[in-house]
């Protein structure tokens, strides 16, 4: 009997396969499930407003040129320190370089960082959890231990030995801002495999013969995986956080690079006579943060209604 036939039986048995989701067939056509999508949108403002925000963000790391045409190495030191205007909205440096572009260009920057820091969160933390959760034993209690060990360092700290170990750079920070987050992934991880495990439509899939990887990857990963991906979602906004938080204390892209953080650190020896150069990137930070923050409980309270 082919692998593919155990695994049929065993979802059939008493209609037990779970989908992932609230268990309501797709509808027939994706028109209907955009209108869903959209009237989901227009009836919760404030969601609309942060997945426009989310939106503009990753379309000035990826197309900078969208919004400016300026050169945000380049600076004109006659026009230093000129305040926001019609010419620069977010007025100009010490050198007389434009902030709105480097901005712009600096989410390049620490949107590339934050995605390498949420990504080796979600992979390394979410395979630590699986397998504690899935194989249980021995295996739970050594994974479990180390994830209470990284649970008992504060993040930004961890961060800052790992950076320190590994060297500056943008890639160096991410990758020390993700091995921060594992814990958390772990733990959510784990707890979520643990209760699928235990659901009759897997013990009727191994009761049918399937094999463990199999149960694993049909079964118990594709319905674990909701809320791990809520605080993948819910992490963006942290990992934003930590990682112009290092670049503020100088571990991240060398000068001129504009990154976030960076900006605000250089600006912050002029805010007698040039607020904006701090104010407003910080502006640009905060809104990027809350809209994540916000779409996650979106997404959370989604998740939450379906189970």
């Amino acid at each position: 009997m082919s692998q593919s036939l155990v695994d049929d039986r065993a979802e059939a048995a008493l209609g037990l396969a779970r989908p992932v989701g609230d268990g309501t067939p797709a509808e027939p056509g994706r028109p209907a499930g955009i209108r869903r999508v959209l009237r989901f949108l227009l009836r919760r403002p404030g969601l609309l407003l942060s997945a426009v925000v989310i939106v503009l963000v990753v379309l000035a790391a990826f197309w900078p040129d969208l919004f400016t045409s300026q050169d945000p190495l380049k600076g004109v030191p006659s026009q230093n320190f000129r305040g926001p205007s019609g010419s620069h909205w977010f007025g100009t440096d010490e050198l007389g370089r434009d902030v709105f572009s480097r901005v712009v260009h600096g989410a390049q920057l620490s949107l590339k960082a934050t995605l390498i820091a949420v990504l080796v969160a979600f992979v390394v933390g979410g395979l630590l959890g699986a397998v504690a959760g899935f194989v249980g034993r021995w295996v739970d209690d050594v994974l479990m231990r180390f994830v209470d060990v990284l649970l008992a360092i504060p993040a930004l700290f961890l961060s800052l030995a790992l950076v320190t170990a590994l060297g500056y750079g943008t890639v160096k920070v991410a990758v020390a801002v993700g091995i921060a987050s594992v814990a958390s992934f772990a733990r959510v991880a784990r707890a979520e495999v643990l209760r699928v495990r235990q659901a009759v439509f897997v013990e009727a899939s191994r009761s049918c013969g399937a094999r463990w990887y199999s149960v694993l990857g049909r079964h118990v990963l594709p319905n674990a995986a909701g809320p791990v991906m809520v605080l993948a979602t819910l992490d963006f906004g942290s990992s934003i956080l930590a990682v112009s938080a290092l670049s503020f204390l100088g571990y991240g892209a060398p000068p001129p690079a504009p990154e976030w953080g960076t900006l605000i650190s250089d600006g912050r020896n002029y805010l007698a006579n040039a607020w904006w150069l701090t104010a407003l990137p910080g502006l640009a930070i905060a809104a990027t943060v809350l809209a994540a923050n916000r779409i996650a409980r979106a997404l959370d309270g989604e998740w939450a209604r379906q189970r």
